[in-house]
């Protein structure tokens, strides 16, 4: 049991440590996993908490002659004995990554109805397991990643087009398997535990596949390679329907639920306003700054002492400024510090649940009423900052970042306010 006796700050750590605890692979991945087959097993699987869902595997199933591959982000493998583990890049595809790609389609190559394939998919498997459409390149490949996360569209295009241009999301992967029994264990990070939006759902189909994606490819703009704007614009070849055994195993709602249980235990209101909030990150912490206020002055929507908790992937639109180091929390954060102008008491942590909040080293940052008069004490410009989108740096200097290092699982970004 936690010590509850905490200050603002504490207890806005102890909840997010509790929200990534209740994803830790090795507490759920054995819960979910499916009988044994008659044939082979083969796990394969691609996202942040691959490596650590292998290993949950291996320790659950320790007698099991069992072999496959995983792939996963720089930093996040962690030792297996019969699961390969290929690490590889994140958020911008590398060789490394279509390599992993085509290792997993080889692994399930070839098997018959009684083998078991046990694909275990989480965030960032989109970026990790890479593998261009026909008549795409990897280069090309890259290149579309890069404009996708300079676009701020929100995450469900960006998914969309990436299963338009993969050999294997969309539920290739599960055709490539065929006729193996395919069982999926995810953990979400996307709004909604859509699992096409998973990974961009290599192991279920995609009835979405022949949508019209005229609009962002006019939004992506010129730098779209040729090859990728053909592929995008052109009548896909429709992929057949099939029936999916997909076991969601940790999602952000899970998450928030075990933050608001540690919450209601230290006697404050936990108050969950949503798994799924998206929209551009400053234009969000000004929201955010809203119902902090009016939950501080007024006592809606819930009194104090209380917490909001929230889940969602916001997104940040660069256009043409230079950025500087940064992520969506951090921006988030630095928005919502702004709005509220050193308001009495209210403290904010908003980190992303694997330790990483977009390139940067840190999960993400905490506000307090006071970020914004020790950033100007320290010679900073918060509001120039922000439009310089150089959130981090300015939690750098004035010691208010959150740094976990790799989590080893992901379930989307996590906000909690408290209102005292």
């Amino acid at each position: 049991m936690r010590d509850l006796n905490l200050s603002a700050r504490d207890l806005l750590l102890q909840l997010f440590a509790a929200a990534v605890d209740s994803a830790d692979p090795a507490q759920t991945v054995a819960r979910h996993l499916p009988e044994l087959p008659r044939g082979r097993v083969v796990v394969v699987g691609a996202g942040k908490s691959a490596a650590a869902m292998a290993r949950a595997v291996e320790m659950a199933w320790p007698d099991v002659d069992l072999s496959g591959v995983v792939v996963t982000r720089y930093g996040h493998g962690v030792p297996t004995e019969r699961i390969e583990v290929i690490e590889a890049a994140h958020p911008v595809p590398d060789a490394n990554g279509a390599m992993a790609a085509k290792r997993i389609l080889q692994a399930v190559s070839g098997l018959g109805p009684d083998d078991l394939v046990l694909a275990l998919i989480s965030g960032g498997g989109s970026a990790l397991m890479t593998a261009p459409a026909p008549g795409l390149t990897l280069e090309e490949k890259m290149q579309v990643n890069r404009l996708l996360l300079a676009s701020g569209v929100p995450i469900s295009v960006m998914n969309r087009v990436r299963r338009r241009l993969s050999a294997v999301k969309g539920g290739r992967l599960a055709l490539a398997a065929a006729p193996a029994r395919v069982v999926t264990l995810a953990i979400s990070d996307v709004p909604g535990d859509d699992p096409l939006a998973i990974a961009s759902g290599p192991t279920v189909h995609d009835p979405d596949g022949g949508a019209d994606l005229s609009e962002i490819v006019d939004q992506l703009g010129p730098d779209l390679p040729v090859a990728a704007r053909q592929l995008l614009l052109a009548a896909p070849k429709p992929i057949p329907a099939f029936a999916a055994d997909y076991r969601l195993i940790s999602t952000p709602q899970m998450a928030l639920e075990a933050a608001a249980k540690l919450a209601h235990a230290a006697g404050i209101t936990p108050l969950i306003l949503g798994d799924a909030l998206e929209g551009e990150a400053s234009t969000t912490g000004q929201v955010m700054a809203g119902i902090a206020r009016s939950a501080a002055l007024h006592g809606h929507p819930v009194a104090g002492p209380a917490v909001l908790l929230s889940g969602g992937e916001t997104t940040v639109y660069i256009g043409d400024v230079k950025p500087g180091r940064g992520g969506r929390n951090t921006e988030f954060l630095l928005s919502m510090a702004l709005a509220l102008d050193g308001q009495t008491g209210i403290h904010t942590l908003a980190c992303d649940t694997d330790g990483i909040d977009g390139t940067e080293d840190a999960a993400g940052a905490i506000i307090t009423p006071d970020t914004l008069t020790r950033a100007r004490a320290a010679g900073l410009d918060p509001r120039a900052i922000l439009r310089g989108h150089d959130s981090y740096s300015l939690f750098d200097r004035i010691g208010d970042l959150v740094r976990t290092g790799p989590t080893l699982t992901n379930v989307n970004d996590f906000r909690a306010v408290f209102i005292p």
